[in-house]
């Protein structure tokens, strides 16, 4: 039976496939690690506060590239390059999502709509990575080979997530609620579609490496496609809705340390 758990367990078994998987991943934690650290190096001197949150953010997403290479290497198997239609990150920035990366070059300070707009894309980037990671812990959190990773990756996600909700309803409340609002609607408006290219350019990579028959990749772009549809007609409404959530200061430590593979 074709499901998301025989798709992924299918890419986890092949190392082609695998080292795919994991180099896409963390080329996309690395660049969210990056941007994470200039944000927090930039902020303005009102909001100085933020700074060790989106530090640790930047740290967490660091981390997280680390994890993906490490369960490469523990196969010994090496990074391979990225395919330029399968770089989420990259083609959100193309698209004006979220801070440019020539102004994050800049030393030049951001303004108080600079760091609304970092949090309203990263409330909708986190929540794509939560449900991906809650999708992944349900099927392989006691994985002997990837479980742990897992886990600690799904935690994080977690956190930034609630960390964007408590940080944004901050600004809304003082006095950013449209701005914050109409920023939702157009990241997440652009995510969806930007989300379905990318998984369609995975999936075809995929399909190539481990020999899918024209049938099956057929179901599955259109399972990709209709998930598409459901987020065009409404889906994308989970992404801009904001609420306090039960972890409060999720950010407001230390990063943790990357579990270590043998």
């Amino acid at each position: 039976m074709l499901s998301a758990k025989s798709v992924f367990q299918e890419i986890l078994a092949n190392d082609e496939s695998f080292a795919l998987f994991c180099s896409i991943a963390a080329s996309g934690e690395s660049q969210g690690g990056w941007e994470n650290a200039r944000i927090a190096a930039l902020v303005p001197d009102s909001e100085r506060e933020l700074a060790p949150k989106i530090t640790r953010h930047g740290a967490d997403e660091d981390k997280h590239g680390r994890i993906f290479n490490a369960l490469m290497k523990k196969r010994g198997l090496e990074p391979v390059p990225v395919p330029p239609e399968t770089d989420y990150t990259m083609l959100l920035e193309k698209n004006g999502i979220g801070l440019a990366h020539e102004q994050l070059g800049r030393d030049e300070r951001l303004t108080v709509q600079d760091v609304v707009t970092y949090l309203s894309h990263s409330r909708v980037t986190e929540q794509r990575a939560s449900e991906q990671m809650q999708l992944l812990r349900k099927h392989f959190a006691d994985d002997p080979d990837i479980g742990r990773a897992v886990r600690q990756i799904s935690d994080d996600e977690d956190n930034h997530l609630a960390y964007c909700h408590e940080e944004l309803l901050r600004f809304a409340y003082a006095g950013h609620g449209r701005a914050i609002q109409r920023t939702l609607r157009a990241c997440a408006l652009a995510e969806i579609r930007i989300y379905r290219d990318v998984s369609l350019a995975v999936m075809a990579h995929m399909g190539r490496i481990l020999g899918w028959s024209r049938a099956k990749s057929a179901v599955l772009a259109a399972g990709i496609h209709a998930m598409y549809a459901y987020e065009r007609m409404g889906g994308w409404r989970r992404m801009v809705s904001l609420k306090m959530p039960e972890r409060r200061d999720a950010l407001g430590g230390p990063a943790s340390a990357a579990p270590e593979f043998a």
